[in-house]
């Protein structure tokens, strides 16, 4: 289902797998983000992948989190492709780590006051130091680490709004960062809220990315986990598995039996004596 159209009149927003998904470019998002900031609007942004959709299937606070934010993007490759097979057109892949740096950079030019809230004390300080180092002129009004308790949530949100940052990222794993988002992001007063996942890691230097190509491949899932064998080599074998079996029934429903229904095979047969 089409929820409106963009500037050039192409439907933005499309339903895939029951979720409502916006078909933005990177450069959409970045300009949407940075125009929420300017007209001090307030975005909640949710990224999807392969993974991510299976579990909002067997999570329905994980599901409402997410559905529930104002915007809705492909992070994965794999959700674009299977969006291709089932005739949803997603323009492409907007990653969270490569949207995160776009907006970092965008932040140093206009001067935007940023917040980071995620990861282990000792990640954060060295994504910190490097952060320094590449957007030397950003303004960070505040950071904390992503180890604290449900009921820590109102006063961390606090600490956000008071800080002033108009850009708020979160480094947590799912569901907590979702959760954070539905229960607080608008508390926090910050313009736009994204949830980074592990990009904070990356930055950091603790976990390496995969090379470009192993992205354009979808492959990018793999080189996590070659990295991480056990922490997430069956998490990703038995989600994308749970994946490609959620499209391909999705395309067995969406399509058309090539067989005429039986009573009209019945129907010409009596008609025919």
């Amino acid at each position: 289902m089409n929820r409106r159209h963009d500037g050039h009149g192409r439907p933005s927003r499309h339903t895939l797998f029951g979720v409502t998904l916006d078909a933005l470019t990177m450069d959409e998002t970045v300009q949407r983000c940075l125009d929420a900031v300017k007209r001090g609007e307030q975005i909640e942004i949710g990224m999807v992948n392969a993974a991510k959709l299976v579990n909002m299937h067997r999570d329905p606070r994980l599901a409402a989190a997410v559905s529930g934010c104002d915007l809705v993007l492909a992070d994965g490759q794999a959700v674009v492709w299977a969006g291709r097979v089932l005739g949803v057109r997603l323009p492409e892949r907007v990653a969270g780590i490569d949207l995160f740096m776009r907006l970092l950079a965008a932040a140093e030019d206009a001067d935007v006051p940023v917040y980071l809230l995620g990861a282990r004390q000792d990640v954060l300080d060295l994504m910190l130091a490097r952060i320094a180092e590449r957007f030397p002129a950003l303004r960070v009004a505040g950071s904390r680490n992503g180890y604290f308790d449900d009921a820590e949530q109102p006063q961390i949100a606090e600490a956000v709004a008071k800080s002033g940052a108009h850009l708020l990222f979160l480094g947590m794993t799912s569901p907590k960062k979702e959760i954070f988002t539905a229960g607080y992001g608008k508390h926090t007063g910050a313009h736009v809220v994204h949830g980074v996942g592990g990009s904070f890691d990356i930055l950091a230097g603790i976990t390496k990315r995969a090379p470009v190509v192993w992205q354009r491949m979808g492959l990018e899932w793999f080189y996590r986990a070659l990295q991480e064998p056990r922490r997430l080599g069956r998490r990703y074998l038995t989600t994308n598995t749970a994946f490609l079996l959620m499209t391909v029934r999705e395309l067995i429903r969406r399509t058309p039996s090539a067989l005429p229904p039986a009573t009209s095979s019945a129907g010409s047969a009596n008609r025919s004596h």
